[in-house]
């Protein structure tokens, strides 16, 4: 069983009596817009219920799909409406559904009228820390700017933080915690990472744990759930697995995850995987005459095995003792 831990808070007192709804957005009416805004919110929802696992973090957007519905009611009613300060932080290994869950929030939440925009720009420390007085605010500005009406993404936000009290990184946060202030009606900023580091990162910032109130661990992938993630890869391309295939398959996801790198690659790793398997059978099959509809849907067992060794070196002999001799992980 996967656990995921989810903190969640309200915002400021400054930013409470703020409206949730931009007026804008409430003005549309019930007709047809009001229609097919409903439509694509429950397009989203429908997305978010395909993605394997992740049992908390959909429970906590219908939470929050809920609150701005009933304060939007709220607001018809000449009711008091509230907020809740949405800006956050995900924890997890790579491949564990972060960026895919931020772009799904950036759309439900432009279609409910909470941003104008929905888009999501995804940045690193790279591109927000200049090389010398003055360059980083200018860079991490125009991140800001370029988010405005989204989510602004940073992945590894950690690294912010990494070079000490003189390093540019504290300028980028100074920058990003007034960028969340003056725009906040607009503007959602998720930061991102390892669990380990994103814990130390905010022990170091003690002053950005209440800005955001909303912390999400998205934890690594059960071989079940990578399973069900690969067959629905496939389907998506007309794939389909053989038994012999799908037994294989299984064997190299225990083997990475018993002896591959800490950081496994969770569902890029399958995709590697799988994206491979589809080069192999191609490959397979291409020479072939009479080919069948069942011929180009199926991967077999051989399309996911091991390439032969080279000539003199032994099939288990690797160059990293303890662990398999493949890895499908694009960062290594």
């Amino acid at each position: 069983m996967r656990k995921l831990q989810v903190k969640f808070g309200t915002g400021n007192a400054k930013g409470s009596s703020r409206s949730l709804i931009r007026p804008l957005q409430r003005e549309r009416g019930s007709g047809d817009n009001e229609f097919n805004n409903r439509r694509r919110v429950e397009a989203v929802m429908a997305e978010l219920d395909k993605m394997v696992g992740l049992e908390n973090v959909k429970g906590l957007i219908k939470e929050l799909k809920a609150f701005i519905e009933i304060q939007r009611r709220r607001q018809l009613e000449g009711l008091v409406s509230s907020t809740n300060t949405l800006h956050m932080i995900f924890k997890g290994n790579p491949g564990t559904g972060k960026s895919t869950v931020a772009r799904l929030m950036g759309r439900l939440f432009k279609e409910m009228g909470v941003l104008t925009q929905g888009h999501l720009i995804e940045v690193e420390r790279a591109d927000l820390v200049g090389e010398y007085i003055g360059h980083t605010a200018h860079k991490a500005r125009e991140q800001l700017k370029k988010a405005l009406g989204g989510i602004l993404f940073i992945d590894e936000a950690y690294s912010l933080a990494r070079g000490g009290e003189k390093d540019f990184g504290r300028e980028a946060i100074d920058v990003l915690v007034k960028g969340m202030e003056d725009y906040r009606d607009n503007l959602i900023l998720i930061l991102a990472g390892y669990k380990e580091e994103m814990d130390y990162f905010l022990e170091t910032n003690p002053g950005l744990r209440s800005r955001f109130p909303i912390q999400l661990d998205f934890p690594d992938y059960s071989i079940t759930e990578l399973m069900a993630i690969a067959r629905l890869m496939l389907a998506e391309k007309q794939y389909i697995l053989t038994p012999g295939a799908a037994e294989e398959l299984e064997k190299i996801l225990r083997r990475e995850i018993l002896f591959g790198h800490r950081y496994n690659g969770n569902a890029r790793m399958v995709r590697n995987i799988i994206e491979r398997a589809m080069r192999r059978q191609a490959l397979r099959l291409v020479k072939k005459k009479n080919l069948t509809r069942q011929d180009l849907i199926s991967i077999e067992r051989e399309d996911l095995l091991r390439p032969d060794p080279p000539a003199g070196k032994k099939e288990n002999e690797n160059d990293f003792p303890g662990g398999p001799p493949i890895c499908y992980n694009n960062s290594q």
